[in-house]
């Protein structure tokens, strides 16, 4: 066992260290992400934004807030590592265009995200969150966000879908209470479970 948390801490530091983007980055390269091998929750998101970043902790924002109501959780189980693994497409702030925030660089994904993911051998549950992670965890699903979360029950329980928590999406939520209606409350009970699974 030691030898897999060593293994594992390697992984985490060169992860952390990693220069992949910089020349395409608009800021220093500052890889933000959470992980341990023991969680049982895996977070895929986009991107870290602008706050994460000079905050270096992960939805560190009005999104992070928005998100822990969805799941139910505090933020001491949310930013508890072998619990909650935070694992966006890309780990460093991508700049800002027009609309929001820049894709995710893909480098990042393609360097990284296999030799991540394969340790998690505890997951119970995998919340992806927004295009570009549904895209990659999802492939066979709907272009659309708003079709890949209306058919959640698809991937259930061990998959959930969701739109982006930012506040740019309140006409999304507005225009579609099904989502808090029908899917938050099941969510809430799915995570709930997994959290008993894990304090037992």
């Amino acid at each position: 066992m030691d030898n897999h948390n060593d293994a594992g801490t390697e992984l985490l530091n060169k992860v952390r260290h990693c220069t992949l983007c910089a020349e395409a980055l608009p800021l220093s390269p500052k890889p933000i992400l959470q992980w341990h091998p023991a969680a049982r929750i895996l977070i895929a998101g986009q991107a870290p934004g602008r706050k994460a970043h000079d905050a270096g902790v992960p939805f560190a924002d009005a999104s992070g807030e928005r998100l822990r109501q969805w799941l139910g959780l505090t933020a001491e189980q949310f930013y508890n590592p072998q619990l909650v693994a935070i694992l966006p497409m890309g780990f460093c702030f991508p700049g800002t265009g027009k609309s929001g925030d820049l894709p995710p660089r893909p480098e990042c994904a393609a360097t990284w995200r296999q030799a991540l993911l394969q340790p998690l051998k505890n997951l119970q549950l995998t919340i992806v969150i927004g295009q570009y992670a549904q895209a990659y965890h999802l492939p066979a699903a709907q272009s659309s966000v708003t079709h890949t979360v209306a058919s959640w029950q698809d991937y259930w329980p061990d998959i959930i879908p969701l739109p982006h928590p930012s506040p740019r999406n309140n006409i999304w939520l507005k225009r579609n209470p099904w989502f808090a209606e029908q899917l938050l409350p099941k969510l809430q009970a799915r995570v709930k479970q997994v959290l008993l699974l894990k304090l037992q």
